[in-house]
């Protein structure tokens, strides 16, 4: 585990923290579409990610979804912070996106780490200002993007963390994580695809215009 660590969190933290990481960390594979968080859960714990990507979502009074938005390699997530050092039950779904590697650091490590290790404390607070960045994004997206421009935005989001123009999904799971209906996204997908923009196969997508 330790090979990996310097190899993704080499530039981030020094030697001393990272044997840290080795020494209290448990490491897990994660199977894509595997639910690491539940709303209402107490976390315990905290994810590094080593490799694969991780979607945020919440949930509205009946039981819809709605996407907020994605962690990769050497992130991590800013709700799952403030849960863990608030012990706090979670108010996010966190869902494996693809195949994951993590290392789980439990919560009194996290709050060691942040008086003992300059480099954790920056790491932390800008893991914060990422996810507060995204989570405008995602307001944004909402209050100002027509549901075509939002759409194609997560297709295009998706895209990257998968790493891949390709995009192996269906209708009806886009409609949940974008909150509206499989009938609308199909139409709107035919009319992406007329506009050049994707191309439109059996449980797949191509991103044309990235």
């Amino acid at each position: 585990m330790l090979d990996e660590l310097q190899q993704h969190y080499g530039y981030l933290f020094e030697d001393a923290l990272l044997q840290e990481i080795n020494s209290v960390g448990t490491y897990k594979d994660i199977p894509e579409d595997f639910k690491l968080i539940e709303i209402g859960d107490y976390i315990k714990s905290m994810p590094l990610l080593i490799s694969g990507a991780i979607k945020i979502l919440r949930e509205d009074k009946d039981g819809d979804e709605l996407l907020l938005y994605f962690i990769e390699q050497g992130d991590t997530c800013a709700m799952t912070l403030s849960c863990c050092l608030g012990n706090s039950k979670s108010e996010i779904r966190a869902i494996a996106e693809t195949d994951t590697k993590l290392i789980m650091i439990p919560i009194a490590k996290m709050e060691e780490w942040l008086s003992k290790y300059k480099t954790w404390q920056q790491f932390v607070l800008q893991s914060y200002h990422n996810r507060m960045t995204e989570l405008f994004e995602a307001i944004d997206s909402i209050a100002f993007l027509k549901m075509d421009e939002r759409l194609f935005k997560y297709l295009k989001d998706k895209a990257m963390v998968n790493h891949n123009e390709v995009i192996i999904v269906t209708h009806q799971k886009i409609a949940r994580d974008l909150h509206t209906s499989r009938v609308v996204i199909s139409r709107l997908l035919k009319a992406l695809e007329n506009a050049g923009k994707i191309e439109l196969h059996r449980n797949s997508i191509k991103i044309l215009d990235m």
